[in-house]
Parts: structure tokens; sequence; C-alpha cells
């Protein structure tokens, strides 16, 4: 299992490749469908955008409210190609790395192969547990939609899989293809 750090680099990321596990310490942000959205409409307004997403990983999540004594509540994560219209404009602005579950589109793929940019799975189901690995949480931006507004998290030793890497790999595609030479029919 590598351990990597954010902001994260071109040259870290050429190292892994699909189906690696990785633990993830460092800064990562938050966003979802209206999150992206309004992104999106800030860059076409030509705009600044509340974070810049060089070197960055964004987790397609909307936490729950924090319990007393934690910082904060369960954070499982959303599908991503849900995000994957507004998703290429982040990717050119220098993103690193996104978190999700689903596969990604097409335009999202060559985008992330064009500018340097990888996707992560993170299992359905253990939204209690990573919310283990949140240090600190901070709402940075559009704080009136709640739960998709965009946080700021500490993490420490975030837990998720290599879907998408630099060299073209996709752990969907790879998985159904072994799946098929495996079936006896």
């Amino acid at each position: 299992m590598s351990e990597i750090r954010t902001p994260l680099s071109k040259n870290i990321l050429k190292k892994l490749r699909t189906g690696d596990q990785v633990k993830i310490s460092g800064t990562i942000y938050t966003a979802r469908d209206a999150a992206h959205k309004r992104m999106y409409d800030t860059i076409e307004q030509g705009g600044r955008l509340p974070f810049d997403p060089a070197g960055q990983v964004i987790f397609y999540v909307g936490p729950t409210p924090a319990p007393p004594g934690k910082v904060i509540g369960s954070l499982g994560p959303t599908t991503a190609g849900r995000m994957d219209t507004f998703t290429p404009m982040l990717i050119e602005r220098g993103l690193r790395a996104m978190i999700g579950k689903g596969c990604r589109s097409e335009e999202v793929r060559k985008a992330m192969l064009e500018n340097g940019c990888i996707y992560f799975g993170s299992v359905e189901g253990t939204a209690a547990l990573l919310s283990e690995c949140i240090r600190s949480a901070e709402i940075v931006a559009y704080e009136d939609l709640g739960p998709e507004a965009i946080y700021q998290l500490t993490v420490e030793d975030f837990p998720a899989i290599l879907v998408n890497d630099l060299h073209g790999g996709d752990l969907y595609k790879e998985g159904r293809n072994q799946y098929r030479r495996s079936w006896p029919g």
C-alpha cells in the first residue's frame, strides 16, 4: 500500500497503477453536484474558484453533520458520473485526483490522461469508518448548500483504490475483462 501526501504532483502519480491501494494524507476538498455546477458557472463568468484545484484532490461526498465529540459525520462516496459534465474544466486547471464511486465518462478519462489526473474509488458502506481518517473539517464555500457545501478536510491515512491511472488503466474495464475470461460459459 502506497502512502501519498497532498498536494499531488504528476511524478508521484506516474508511479501508481490501476488497482493500487493508497493511504492519502494532507488536504482534500469535498464537492458534489451543486458545488460543481457553481464552480462551472464561476469559471464561465470569468470568476475565481473558492480554492485553487492545482495539485488537489476532490472527494465526491456530502458529509453528514458531526455528532458530539467528532470532527465530521459519516461520509460515503457519491457516484462520480454525476460530476462528469463539470469535471474536465477542473482537471484543465490542475486537479490531480478525484475520489468517488462508479465509472467515468470517456470525456473525463481523456481529460485525465491529457492533464495528469487520476481517479480513486472509495468503497461505499464504509462511511462511518472513513470519518475516522478526518482530522479537521471546515466549510470553505457555498455554505447554503448544506452537506453539498465545499469542505476542506485534513485527512490522515485515508484509504482509496486507484481506478484510472496516468497510463490508461481502468479498473472497471479490467475487472469486466477478467470476469469474462474466468466465466465458464
